[in-house]
């Protein structure tokens, strides 16, 4: 954790978001629909969770 940290130090956070986006669509191509959805819900909070699973298709 601390490593990514660094990178994220190191690059700005917009380019460690775009670095970390392409390394999560080859994680998220790995796991199942259940745990995309997890993850990404573990991002936002639980609010409006109806609505935004609906919305969410990775």
């Amino acid at each position: 954790m601390d490593e990514i940290q660094k990178i994220i130090n190191q690059t700005g956070p917009e380019k460690a978001l775009a670095r970390l986006g392409v390394v999560l669509r080859g994680l998220f191509s790995q796991v199942s629909e259940e745990l995309r959805l997890d993850f990404v819900m573990g991002l936002i909070g639980e609010a409006g969770a109806d609505k935004v699973a609906s919305l969410v298709h990775l």
